[in-house]
């Protein structure tokens, strides 16, 4: 099947509404608990149950914006370097609760953003394998120019969802895209953009993503041979 491109704007267009999709449940809610707050003035209870409601649903909506920010966003200029401790820091802050743990083995450098970009939202999809929870983790080595990297979701009942890996590589099944498909998709453009292999290792338990720049490889296969 041939590699699937998209017009600029509609891939703007389909990330945008991906992360307003993510966003619009936590700022629901805040606007459902002050609406509480408005209607039980006198109910000391209901008001403090209320302002829960508004306080973790402010920091829902924090972390997931701090993390879409530099998992889509522009973060800084064209061509930026990203802080790889900045990046760990927003993954922390969406993925790790009580059903699901964040392991980071990764040296703190300055990578180019797209490469934050492809770890961050590889993060993401590996959160989704593992819906009864798990663990999460990133191994990373080398910097911006010798970089190897793998993802990995272990969890009880990991499983990838079928499309996806036709996702990553550009060719999806139906030929198309929408606002549930483009994470993934937009995951494998900006791989491709930054010249980051990206390969699916399935097995029982495991869900993993691992790849390196194309450097790296060509070095590991001359060594290898």
């Amino acid at each position: 099947m041939p590699l699937l491109t998209l017009d600029s704007l509609d891939l703007a267009a389909l990330v945008a509404s991906r992360v307003c999709h993510d966003v619009i449940n936590p700022v629901s809610a805040i606007i459902n608990g002050l609406e509480v707050l408005d209607e039980n003035v006198d109910d000391p209870e209901m008001r403090q149950h209320a302002l829960e409601l508004v306080r973790t649903s402010a920091q829902s909506a924090s972390a997931k914006l701090q993390f879409c920010r530099l998992a889509f966003g522009a973060s800084g200029s064209i061509g930026a370097m990203i802080d790889s401790g900045d990046a760990e820091k927003v993954a922390r802050g969406l993925i790790e609760n009580e059903r699901t743990s964040l392991v980071w083995d990764a040296p703190r450098v300055l990578l180019g953003k797209n490469k934050v970009k492809v770890i961050l939202n590889l993060c993401l999809i590996a959160n989704a394998c593992i819906y009864r929870g798990g663990t999460v983790a990133l191994v990373a080595t080398g910097d911006d120019t010798e970089f190897t990297y793998s993802v990995e979701a272990r969890g009880s009942n990991a499983k990838l969802p079928s499309g996806i890996p036709a996702l990553l590589e550009g060719t999806p099944e139906s030929g198309t895209i929408d606002g549930n498909s483009i994470q993934p998709f937009y995951t494998g453009v900006i791989a491709r953009a930054c010249h980051l292999s990206l390969n699916v290792v399935l097995e029982p338990e495991l869900v993993a993503f691992r790849g390196a720049t194309q450097q790296t490889a060509e070095k590991s296969e001359a060594e290898a041979a």
